[in-house]
């Protein structure tokens, strides 16, 4: 994660979960640590995938003792197996007990979404067709879990609804059509800015081709009616796939020759890369 991001985005909800969990004290480290003392502890991989989050992991700890480190022995983004050992964490003995489920959960959670980024995106690969992630993530987790995605190997859709124009079957419900919806959109937004339309029908493709769409989102259609549209769209405009994109669909998607497929599967349900902190012990 750059460190802008880190510190101005990030930093604030380590913050948060950190005072979610020690609302008063750690009354466990408390009791059997009362005074300041130099550690260190490692950390273990317990299942194989991809790491991602040792920035965050560090500013965790770095929250709870200015002074506390990390020493990695793998890179962000590599692949790593079960019982690797990944890095050892220094600092305050207090600071690594109170801190470390708060930096094992942001860790776990994203290298579990860069994991299964990894895969998906390695469906993908030599296809021409972009993986992307969506805004289905868990709340005050989108900077970590669409850096996960980044990470993985997937590119990052709009960060949120200010980033850009997606005009969805509601949107155009209010607007009453797809081409007063592109049109009420063009004019409310700066020119830099890309409308796209989702379709869910070849006629709804046909509307939002002749109201001058940049990109159609083929939404929930079956492999034939996708193939169809790529043809009807002929390069006129970006195209996008997504609904229920899973693992088995994207290998089946690689084929159409579409710009982008996009699934909310690498956010909302992935699963965490277990990872542990073990062996530690007090420094002189």
């Amino acid at each position: 994660m750059d460190p802008i991001t880190l510190t101005l985005v990030a930093e604030p909800l380590i913050r948060q979960a950190l005072q979610e969990d020690i609302t008063s004290e750690d009354v466990s480290t408390t009791a059997v640590m009362p005074k300041p003392h130099a550690a260190t502890v490692q950390l273990i991989a317990k299942q194989d995938g991809v790491i991602c989050g040792l920035d965050v992991f560090e500013r965790t700890f770095q929250l709870l003792d200015s002074t506390a480190h990390v020493e990695r022995h793998v890179a962000e983004g590599a692949e790593v197996r079960a019982g690797d050992h990944l890095a050892d964490v220094y600092g305050d003995v207090r600071a690594l007990l109170s801190g470390e489920r708060v930096a094992l959960n942001y860790l776990q959670r994203m290298s579990g979404i860069a994991t299964a980024t990894h895969r998906m995106a390695a469906l993908l690969d030599g296809s021409g067709t972009t993986l992307v992630d969506t805004r289905k993530t868990t709340p005050n987790m989108r900077v970590f879990e669409k850096e996960a995605v980044r990470v993985g190997g997937g590119t990052n859709h709009r960060y949120n609804l200010s980033d850009g124009v997606m005009l969805k079957d509601n949107h155009i419900d209010a607007a009453g059509s797809i081409t007063a919806a592109v049109g009420a959109a063009r004019v409310h937004m700066p020119f830099v800015r890309k409308v796209e339309v989702e379709c869910e029908t070849l006629d709804e493709v046909r509307e939002a081709l002749a109201a001058g769409a940049d990109i159609i989102m083929l939404d929930n259609m079956d492999h034939g009616a996708m193939a169809e549209a790529v043809a009807l769209i002929a390069g006129r405009a970006q195209t996008e796939v997504s609904g229920n994109v899973d693992e088995a669909k994207a290998a089946v998607i690689r084929d159409l020759g579409v710009d982008f497929v996009s699934s909310g599967a690498l956010t909302h349900s992935a699963g965490i890369l277990d990872l542990s902190m073990k062996h530690l012990r007090l420094l002189d």
